[in-house]
């Protein structure tokens, strides 16, 4: 296939677009390279002939429709969004902007180009989004995909307004669809603004691990070469008009996650005193979600998808590509929000 992915020098995209050229399809990489962008990120693919990067902003309508024209895709893969919560709280605008005008003038651009070319059956415009649309669980229970909507953050709020254009663009327009949404990624390239990047920069510098609230929130944990390699797959064959969760299938609380993270690098480098010393606990941000977890029957019965990495193997391979790493973690350091506590204002 010949796949438009917007976002594709950011964290998820980026590994969308590395598996994608490794799988045999040809990507139109789409990303107008804000500051979580690193074009280090397709490194590995960017001399490839599959590989064409294109600089634009998904909010210029007129622009995707020229990419469009110009390129011709079999499928839109739309990933580009702001993503961190934090940085939502303290700039909502910006989400607003980006993850619902933005994906409206994505859909517009798909729509027309899709009708001029005579609405091809095997177009498909996949909207990828998160679990947090969903909003907060108790102690039980899993979100799926007929889970209703109850966002509690300026990021998932704008993430839950984009599921809705989505749909209703296929529901009015025809536009063939298909969307998912994921529980939290992580793996190698994220962004040291995310829990797990941050832990790591923090030890190994020996200073404080910082911990919101009691660290008793509950994530499940996706690693993010499963999720490209998930999310390729409903691009494929998934239903059109459907969406898919999918998740890690791994619960744990962000102080197990941290703690864990510290017995890794323990292991990988020692020093002086266990890295677990470090850990500090913070004053907890607004509106932070008790628990998600996802239930990823669906995709696994559907499409015979399940995640490959467990805990041990994931997190033991996150760590060691950024101790094996260090100079691309380094180049990030000067840009915004990097190391700074973000979000505490309410």
């Amino acid at each position: 296939m010949k796949i438009l992915v917007t976002g594709g020098m950011g964290f998820i995209g980026s590994a969308v677009v590395r598996q994608a050229i490794s799988s045999g399809h040809s990507v139109i990489n789409v990303d107008s390279l804000t500051y979580a962008a690193c074009t280090e990120n397709v490194a590995s693919v960017a001399e490839n002939p599959n590989h064409i990067f294109e600089k634009a902003d998904i909010c210029d309508g007129a622009k995707m429709l020229e990419l469009l024209e110009q390129h011709e895709p079999d499928a839109i893969m739309h990933l580009a969004a702001e993503s961190h919560v934090d940085r939502s709280i303290d700039g909502p605008g910006a989400f607003v902007e980006t993850n619902i005008v933005g994906t409206y003038r994505l859909l517009e651009a798909a729509r027309h180009w899709w009708v001029s070319q005579g609405r091809p059956e095997g177009f498909r415009f996949h909207h990828i989004s998160t679990d947090e649309v969903f909003g907060s669980l108790g102690t039980t229970g899993f979100f799926v995909e007929d889970s209703p909507y109850q966002p509690n953050s300026p990021y998932s709020a704008s993430k839950a307004g984009s599921d809705h254009l989505v749909r209703a663009w296929h529901e009015t327009y025809g536009l063939p669809i298909v969307m998912t949404n994921c529980s939290n990624n992580y793996g190698p390239y994220q962004f040291p603004e995310k829990l797990i990047p941050v832990v790591i920069l923090k030890a190994l510098a020996g200073e404080a691990i910082p911990i919101y609230g009691k660290g008793d929130n509950i994530r499940d944990w996706l690693h993010v070469e499963d999720h490209a390699e998930a999310l390729l797959l409903v691009l494929e064959k998934g239903e059109l008009g459907r969406s898919y969760n999918i998740g890690g299938e791994n619960e744990m609380t962000n102080l197990e996650l941290v703690e864990k993270l510290c017995g890794v690098l323990d292991r990988l480098r020692p020093a002086a005193n266990p890295y677990s010393d470090l850990i500090s606990f913070v004053k907890d941000r607004p509106g932070h979600d008790k628990r998600y977890a996802i239930d990823a029957t669906r995709v696994g019965k559907e499409l015979n998808w399940h995640p490959s990495h467990t805990p041990e193997t994931g997190l033991e391979q996150t760590v060691q590509w950024y101790l094996e790493n260090s100079d691309w973690l380094e180049n990030l350091k000067s840009r915004t929000g990097v190391g700074q506590r973000l979000g505490s204002s309410s």
